[in-house]
């Protein structure tokens, strides 16, 4: 696999959606979780959507369990959530697997193409890379994703350019989307 075109996900209905359908679009591509500490994210993401979409931006989300058993919801209760309580309008998939031998391909391509370095210093992410080290000792090898949250940058031409952990402030991922755009 070259760029994130070359990728189909399942949408909500269960249905191929081939990302070529992306093609020429700066992607953020994002799992995410309804009980998380950083579903708040869902609220700048919605933001910087409205604000950029007709300039070429989409928001791919996907939903993942993976991480403390925090999206158990369906994914119609799941779109259900996030379009009551943060308005998204952004495409949301059907809940995927991001880690271990289930992920999704498409997950591990962009692990892999920009593999995780850490959640940056502090206590706070100290605390969070300590829990989610032992929520990932699962996955092993297979390990793509640290947390919920993460989002991935995708150049016009399918290229992943970026990785942002949940612990970035979202001021930092919309300047990067600018600046892609």
């Amino acid at each position: 696999m070259n760029t994130v075109y070359d990728f189909t996900v399942k949408d909500r209905a269960g249905n191929d959606v081939s990302l070529a359908e992306y093609k020429g679009k700066v992607l953020l591509i994002v799992n995410t979780a309804t009980g998380c500490g950083f579903t708040p994210h869902y609220e700048p993401l919605e933001a910087m959507y409205k604000e950029l979409r007709d300039q070429g931006f989409e928001i791919l989300d996907f939903p993942c369990n993976q991480f403390a058993n925090q999206a158990p919801e369906s994914d119609e209760e799941i779109h259900e959530f996030c379009t009551l309580k943060f308005g998204t309008e952004f495409p949301q998939f059907a809940k995927i697997d991001v880690n271990g031998e289930t992920a999704d391909p498409l997950f591990a391509y962009l692990g892999t193409e920009k593999p995780f370095v850490g959640f940056g210093k502090g206590l706070k992410n100290a605390a969070l890379k300590k829990f989610a080290d032992a929520n990932n000792k699962a996955y092993g090898d297979k390990t793509y994703i640290g947390w919920n949250f993460t989002k991935f940058l995708v150049d016009r031409e399918g290229k992943v350019v970026a990785r942002f952990e949940p612990t970035v402030d979202m001021a930092e991922v919309k300047a990067a989307v600018v600046a892609a755009l």
